[in-house]
């Protein structure tokens, strides 16, 4: 059974911690460019990763009244934000603000990342 600290433990590793490499969730969207994950555990908020392939990009989107946050983990590629386009590589946060045309390009070993978002996902 366990001391009530390691009951403890495990209830925090089940329900709030999660590891950067597999956020849980089930498959939302899979094709030849990517493997999209999204973890709904919380009320207000969506964590969601992406494999993206190497030399695939996403649609890319926007959303209005929807901020997005991405945390790019391994590979790199580049980040098209409305008109502007950077390098992006393991490591680099981008913050995306409401209504931001948003698109990514994976290099050639591909790009893991991973974003969270308020609300449902509508895209």
């Amino acid at each position: 059974m366990g001391s009530v600290q390691e009951q403890g433990e495990r209830m925090v590793q089940h329900k709030m911690k999660i590891n950067i490499t597999d956020i849980g969730g089930s498959v939302v969207k899979q094709d030849q460019r990517y493997t999209v994950k999204d973890n709904t555990h919380l009320k207000n908020l969506v964590v969601s990763s992406t494999e993206l392939n190497p030399a695939k990009s996403t649609s890319g989107h926007k959303h209005p009244g929807q901020e997005e946050v991405y945390y790019f983990i391994t590979g790199t590629g580049r980040m098209e934000l409305d008109d502007k386009e950077f390098a992006v590589a393991g490591g680099d946060v981008v913050l995306i603000e409401d209504g931001v045309f948003h698109r990514v390009h994976a290099g050639p070993e591909g790009l893991y990342f991973v974003c969270a978002f308020d609300g449902r996902r509508d895209h």
